[in-house]
Formats: structure tokens, sequence, C-alpha cells
């Protein structure tokens, strides 16, 4: 099955609010401190019992410059010892939860992020490989991705990761317009681009993703539909074209860029209109939201498949795993648990010292959030949901009636319905090519945590 997709500028004008991206229900906000850390061995053990795949991920937080668009967490430093210790307490990390996980578990999945974890020099990234690779069994077919910042890579750079063992890369572009590189202070030649991109694929890596973002400085309608044009000739495997989410409040080295050179509302609808027309029109595959992938690839393949799934590295091909964070920052999701590192570096370090789990916040997810987040999931992933596949899928055991259990959303429903979004049916509903680009509004319909909740946090849909 194509999925395909209906602009229609007025639906999305009306539906355009800040939203959560669901790679994880609930979303990440609703994680407390009062949590209690035996809870997460209590659901590391549930995952031994069940065999449950494994997928791992490891924060490496250090940039040498800022990016000022950045939402993520880093540390930036030109300072390359400041890795030294940090590698070290992130090894001791993973020796630490290691022995309490089950050797008949296998790594299907494992991301390196940041940051910058290329900042890491190669003697560097072989000794955090091999405590990997030795406290834990991986699967012949895993899926092994790192990030990497171009401007700090040169072939040699790209030829040990493949050789060591990644098979899948990103890196980020945002825009090739030289302007809009200064504005945001991440000045990349094209020609460095395309460079990296010629060196990763003489090394062979299975599959390149690469990032662009809509909505910064000096943007303009003309200007990105270029920076398309030059990607498409690019030619990576995946392409994922993000909403600038401005949020100076929560990132304020987002002030450094002029608020007033950024496309307003509407030229930013014509950018996507034009990005999705570009990108479907050249032969990528709408995926979801914001994310493109060639029809060979094997996103495109598992959608089509219906066995496409999502977790917070985002949309994966491979089974339902349960997902170990490493490194300060980051988030595990185990079960019907969901726990985030210490963000403070001083605090991730102490928490370490101490053999504790370094644990900052979390949270336990009722049998409602699992049957939610089973139904957000599926509509994220397959842009449509039954009760009897859900219950096939999840093992829900869902006796009650799909209106009787989420009458709280059906008044909702019906708005979506009446403006062409979804189609419903006795057991569910089907997401129509008008409400493709709209899914996380879809899906916050299902979301018992929205509404009391402020959502400034979130970026807006589109």
């Amino acid at each position: 099955m194509t999925i395909t997709v209906d602009f229609n500028a007025e639906l999305l004008t009306k539906y355009n609010q800040p939203i959560p991206r669901y790679t994880s229900y609930p979303p990440a906000t609703e994680l407390k401190p009062e949590f209690d850390s035996n809870q997460f061995l209590q659901a590391l053990e549930l995952g031994n019992q069940h065999h449950k795949p494994l997928s791992l991920y490891c924060h490496i937080p250090f940039c040498e410059t800022p990016c000022y668009f950045c939402g993520c967490n880093t540390i930036i430093t030109q300072y390359k010892p400041a890795a030294i210790r940090y590698l070290d307490y992130l090894i001791r990390q993973i020796q630490h939860i290691a022995p309490q996980v089950s050797a008949q578990r296998i790594v299907n999945q494992l991301h390196w992020g940041g940051g910058t974890p290329n900042y890491l020099a190669q003697d560097q990234v072989v000794t955090l490989w091999q405590a990997l690779t030795t406290h834990f069994t991986f699967a012949e077919d895993a899926e092994i991705s790192i990030e990497i910042n171009s401007r700090y890579v040169d072939r040699d750079y790209i030829q040990f990761l493949r050789q060591l063992g990644f098979n899948r890369i990103s890196f980020g572009i945002q825009d090739f317009n030289p302007t809009v590189q200064e504005a945001i202070n991440r000045v990349q030649p094209e020609a460095m681009l395309f460079d990296v991109m010629a060196w990763i694929r003489e090394a062979g890596f299975a599959s390149v993703n690469v990032d662009l973002i809509y909505g910064l400085p000096y943007q303009t309608i003309e200007t990105f539909q270029a920076t398309v044009a030059k990607t498409i000739q690019l030619n990576p495997d995946r392409i994922a074209v993000f909403n600038f989410a401005y949020i100076p409040w929560l990132k304020p080295l987002q002030k450094r860029m002029p608020a007033s050179e950024m496309p307003d509302a509407a030229a930013k609808l014509r950018i996507l209109h034009n990005t999705i027309s570009q990108l479907t029109g050249n032969g990528y595959s709408f995926i979801g939201m914001d994310h493109f992938a060639k029809p060979n690839d094997e996103l495109s393949l598992a959608q089509q498949a219906g066995q496409l799934h999502r977790n917070f590295q985002g949309y994966t091909t491979k089974p339902e795993a349960d997902l170990l964070g490493f490194g300060m920052t980051s988030i595990s999701m185990l079960q019907n648990v969901y726990t985030q590192n210490h963000k403070r570096l001083q605090d991730y370090y102490q928490a370490v010292d101490a053999g504790a789990i370094p644990i900052e916040r979390g949270v336990t997810l009722t049998e409602d959030d699992l049957i939610r987040r089973a139904v957000i999931m599926e509509l994220m992933c397959q842009f449509r949901l039954s009760l009897d596949d859900l219950n096939q899928k999840y093992q829900l055991g869902l006796a009650r009636d799909f209106n009787d259990y989420f009458a709280d959303a059906l008044p909702k429903l019906d708005g979506l319905e009446a403006d062409g979004l979804l189609r419903r049916f006795s057991d569910g509903l089907e997401v129509t090519p008008k409400g493709r680009l709209l899914i996380r509004n879809i899906a916050a319909v299902f979301d018992a945590y929205l509404v009391p909740k402020k959502t400034d946090i979130f970026c807006q849909a589109i």
C-alpha cells in the first residue's frame, strides 16, 4: 500500500497547534522525579522473562560549536579531554546494568546520538564499542546507527565507522543556503556535504538519512525548494524534514537567531507543500509526519507490510524491543516503565559514583496507558487501527467495544471525521490522505494527558 498525502492548507492552518511528537506515550513530559528505581529493575526483569529483544542508545553530548536552532541536550566545548571522563562513566553505567540483563536477550538496534558522536576520537569509539559488544549479544542483522556532524569527519573516519560495524548513518543538512547556514551557526559548504555522502556510499553503509529543517531565518519558498532539489541530488535513502520549533524560553541559544527573518506561517505551509511534492515526485515515499524514504527502503517496506514501529529513536523496522539508554539525559523504555537519566553532568557522575542507576525521573504505565499507547503507535505507523488487530498484535485483552472504551474521544473524532481527516468503521478507523499530515492531531485524541497540560513545551503540528 502506497501512502499518499492530500495537502489542504485550510485544514493544516486550522489544526496547527502544539502537539507531542509521540515517540512515546505517555509523552516524556509525564516522567516525574518521584520515581522508585526499583521499578526500573522490575521492568528489566520482566523483559528478561519474556526474552524481549533490546534496543540500545548511547548519548554523546559534546559539540565543538553550538547550532543555534538545536533543541538537543548538548555540552559545548572544544576541550576534548572532557570526553575522556564522560566515556569512563558511560562505560561504568553499561557495566552496572548489563549483568542484570538476561544473556538470552538479543540486541537488534543500537544508536549513538548527541550532541556529536564523532566528537570522539577513533580509539574512544573503539573503547565504547568494545564495552557494548562485550556485555551484550548483537543480532547478525542488527541496525547499528550513528549521527555525525559532517564538519568534523573525513574519509578515513567514515571508513573506520563502517569497518567497526556501523551500518546506518545520519547527518544534518538543515539547509544548503549559505545565508541560512550563517544565521544558524552551521556553515557546511555544498561541496563538503557531497564529499561526505560520497565517502559514506564508498564505505558501503546500508542506509543514509539526512535532516532538513524549515522555518529557519532567511529561508524563502524559493531557497528551500533549491535545498530540497540539492538533497534529492545527494540521493539519501531517508529524508527527515522537520518543522523548526522556536522555543527560546526553553532553548535560550535560539535567541541568537533573528526571529524577524523567519518565514511566517503561510510561507511555511507553502514550503511544506512544495517539499512534499518535490520528494514524492522524485521517488520518495511519505512514511509519516516528517519522514520520507525510498520505496525499496526498509521503512517503506515495513509500512506496506503493517510492521512499522516507533520509539524514542523514531521509526524503525525492528520488532518492539526494550530500550536501554546510556549516558546523561538518555531515556529508557522497559515494558511498562519509562525513565530518563540525569540531565546535569555532575548529577549523572554522582549517581554512577554511588553505584546507583542514574535516573532523574520516570513513570510506570497503567493498563490504560498501555492500551492508549498501542492505539497511538498504530496510528502513527500504519495510519489505521482496528480493535481486532490491536488485541491480536498487543494482547491487550480489551473486551469492551472500541467506542465504549474511548467514549471520551468520540466527540473529537466526530469533528475530525467531519473535516475529512479520517473514516470510522465498526471497530476502528482509517486516516485519509487529507489527515496524514495531521496524524499527531488524530493521535492526540487518545491522549489522556494532553488536555489539562500546558502545551507550549511542544512544537507545532505543522
